[in-house]
């Protein structure tokens, strides 16, 4: 498989987060980044700018709070966690996408009919 950096599809990037703030706990917006980038095996490469609007987004949805920290090379940062809203909506999100994982599963392998 070759390393050619992929595309986040729209959606998808408010799921990452999510789903890395309720596997890691808190965390600022740059090792959430990291860590999309490390589980993604680095084919995907978030930066500011992608990554920091979208966290903004689910700020205002009630998704996700924020509170002011330290980082660990003792730098101040904003420290992202998952709200009681964001779990569900993580829930439905999960769900929803694995509707389409099996959907284009199966379209993929050509079982339309099936």
């Amino acid at each position: 498989m070759s390393h050619e950096r992929t595309e986040v599809l729209p959606g998808t990037l408010d799921l990452m987060i999510l789903k890395t703030l309720e596997t890691l706990g808190p965390m600022h917006g740059f090792g959430i980044a990291r860590r999309i980038e490390q589980v993604s095996q680095n084919f995907l490469q978030l930066n500011q700018g992608t990554v920091y609007p979208a966290l903004i987004r689910l700020q205002q949805k009630g998704w996700i709070a924020s509170k002011e920290g330290v980082s660990e090379n003792n730098r101040r940062a904003r420290f992202y966690s998952l709200t009681r809203i964001g779990r569900a909506q993580l829930k439905r999100e999960t769900e929803n996408w694995e509707r389409i994982r099996v959907i284009m599963a199966r379209m993929l392998a050509g079982n339309e009919g099936a």
